[in-house]
């Protein structure tokens, strides 16, 4: 059984600049090999002396000791990094440990959903992206993001990676998997009293990882809107919702299109409406908020019917 060493230790072993020097040397040498494979490329003791500047093979030796195990694998073939070789390395190499610029505020499109103004802007400070509405100074929106997503990019290409990045993570975080460490998530659906939110969604999807206690939640509509369902039946109609923020589908919700009511309890079954024109489709989700079956449903006197 392997022993379990404290996170000090861990982070300990990262305190020697020769060490980081190794790791950066594993993945630098692994990108130059051009080697396309299925696998962790594989380097040997002589190709890592080779691309670290160490006093003599001796020294190398005993930092790879002190490193394998924890941040690098070793087989007969030579070291490869592990999975927390790879997550720190890609930090470094990123610079994701350095202070972004902070921007803003910009003027974006969208709807404010607690006003229905069109008068969003979006801001960066201290690594954390929002936007708000300056006409009711609510705020709409707010996600983390990464010294490398800011630093790369110009305010218009961060504002679309954070689309792509908030659109990734509500499919995956509505799966039941955290979206930074992997785990599991606990979910629950809330009923939110006297909100300032509109009354066409009054309920609050909220999930929380017992691993690296990173917490989420959203409207109970919003958390649909990248299923399959939903994603055909607005494709269907010309929209890519999948291309769109989080932020973009407040104007459905304040002008109650969008609309969710609980239908059944003991157990709780919630049903969801996304309504396009004369056309909807129907989610109806269990507690967890999973989606358990759907219906496209067309308006007809007035009311909608299956269609």
């Amino acid at each position: 059984m392997t022993e379990k060493r404290s996170a000090t230790d861990i982070f300990h072993l990262l305190a020697d600049e020769t060490r980081i020097d190794i790791l950066r040397a594993v993945a630098v040498a692994q990108y130059e090999r051009e080697q396309a494979g299925s696998g962790a490329a594989e380097l040997a003791f002589s190709e890592i002396y080779d691309h670290v500047d160490v006093e003599n093979t001796s020294k190398l030796s005993y930092h790879l000791g002190e490193l394998t195990g924890t941040y690098l694998r070793k087989s007969d073939n030579g070291y490869s990094l592990s999975h927390a070789g790879e997550r720190i390395v890609r930090f470094i190499l990123s610079g994701n440990y350095e202070q972004p610029e902070s921007f803003g505020p910009e003027p974006v499109d969208g709807m404010c959903v607690f006003c229905g103004e069109e008068a969003l802007v979006a801001s960066l400070s201290h690594q954390f992206f929002r936007i708000d509405c300056s006409a009711c100074e609510q705020q709409v929106m707010g996600q983390p993001v990464t010294p490398a997503q800011v630093n790369t990019r110009e305010v218009d290409a961060i504002l679309e990676s954070v689309r792509l990045r908030s659109a990734e993570d509500v499919k995956q975080i509505r799966r039941g998997m955290c979206s930074e460490c992997g785990a599991n998530l606990s979910t629950e659906v809330v009923e939110v009293h006297g909100s300032a939110l509109p009354t066409a969604d009054p309920f609050l999807v909220m999930s929380s990882c017992e691993e690296c206690l990173r917490e989420y939640n959203s409207p109970l509509t919003y958390s649909v809107v990248y299923h399959p369902a939903s994603i055909a039946f607005y494709w269907e109609r010309g929209i890519d919702v999948t291309s769109r923020g989080i932020w973009e589908f407040h104007e459905y919700v304040y002008e109650g299109r969008w609309t969710s009511d609980r239908i059944a309890s003991d157990p709780d079954e919630y049903e969801v409406v996304l309504r396009h024109e004369e056309d909807a489709v129907r989610l109806y989700l269990d507690s967890t908020a999973s989606v358990v079956r759907t219906e496209r449903v067309r308006r007809e006197s007035g009311e909608f019917r299956l269609s």
